[in-house]
């Protein structure tokens, strides 16, 4: 029998605006969604990190549409300079701010790049080539010079390879760096020409948020076992960028624990913070089940061209031949962990 999942939770945005805070325990509210089955069984979903992984996310999405920022507000003289093996840390004020953060951009770096494989092409990111970070010296200066909104707590320009924010920001250097370098890395790597989906791209830089692992973890058992995760077919076709109505409900399939068809309906929000979560659990499977030099070998596949299909069957060959298949053997690892 089909099962049947509602979310009516409804966003505290104002509908067609984004807004990002600090993670902080107070921004971790509740998140709510009642699942109605067709023997009119009643579950609660709650999870409250949920709603503080969706902020801090969609601050990533709006500053990379805002564009770029206007560093002449500071003129040339007043920057210093922290310089790294692989980043260039410019600040005001508080140099004690900046070389914690080059240690840690620094740690980061060999992080992402051993899962990625990137580890291995010594030309990236050295000398001329090196990242470069601006550290305003507060919030407010920080806006001034960039233009971002109020709530902004750091940006990043793929184009250029720049991260900036502020002295002290609350959240940047455990979250907001990590995801972002994993960007910057994981696009180097593959580029951008190839088949890669967008919860690749997104898994990979949020499962590089090293601090928020567990947490993370607990979030994906918890779409599991209330039966609200996406079908893998619909999250390929799923561009969650173009959801504009928050408080929209939309349908979409998805599979019940005992593997029979299901229909989510969810509010736009909702459905964001399944995609992210999901886009998690998926990359952090493949690395954990399978290790890093598979992954890296299956993010090369795409980079020289091969479709998704492909690049799993040439990384994977003996555990992963279809999209299908790689759905099939992440649920039943969901299954035998979360038992």
């Amino acid at each position: 029998m089909a099962k049947f999942q509602i979310s009516n939770s409804l966003p505290d945005r104002q509908a067609g605006k984004s807004q990002i805070n600090p993670v902080t325990d107070e921004m971790k509210n509740n998140y709510v969604s009642n699942g109605v089955n067709s023997k009119s069984q009643c579950s609660k979903f709650q999870t409250k990190e949920f709603r503080s992984l969706v902020i801090w996310l969609l601050v990533i999405v709006c500053n990379l549409v805002l564009g770029a920022w206007n560093l002449s507000y500071l003129s040339a003289q007043d920057w210093q300079e922290a310089n790294g093996e692989h980043f260039i840390v410019c600040f005001t004020q508080d140099k004690d701010f900046a070389e914690n953060l080059l240690d840690k951009a620094e740690t980061y770096y060999r992080n992402i790049a051993l899962d990625l494989g990137y580890a291995r092409y010594s030309d990236f990111w050295l000398w001329d080539k090196r990242v470069k970070i601006y550290i305003y010296p507060d919030h407010a200066s920080f806006i001034k010079a960039t233009g971002q909104p109020e709530w902004s707590q750091g940006m990043a320009d793929y184009r250029t390879k720049q991260i900036v924010s502020y002295a002290w920001s609350q959240g940047f250097l455990e979250s907001l760096l990590p995801h972002e370098m994993a960007h910057l890395i994981f696009r180097d790597f593959v580029g951008f020409k190839g088949e890669v989906p967008l919860w690749l791209d997104e898994g990979v830089a949020q499962w590089e948020e090293e601090s928020r692992r567990k947490e993370m973890k607990q979030m994906v058992y918890k779409l599991y076992d209330d039966d609200s995760l996406l079908s893998l077919n619909d999250m390929l076709k799923l561009d969650i960028r173009e959801i504009r109505e928050k408080v929209k409900v939309y349908i979409r399939p998805t599979r019940t624990k005992d593997d029979e068809p299901g229909v989510l309906f969810v509010s736009g929000d909702n459905l964001i913070r399944i995609f992210y979560v999901q886009s998690f659990g998926l990359v952090g499977f493949l690395i954990e089940k399978y290790g890093s030099e598979s992954f890296a070998n299956f993010c090369r596949q795409l980079r020289d061209g091969k479709t998704l299909e492909e690049a799993l069957r040439f990384a994977y060959p003996t555990y992963i031949r279809s999209i299908s298949e790689l759905e099939d053997r992440w649920r039943k690892y969901l299954k035998e962990d979360y038992s």
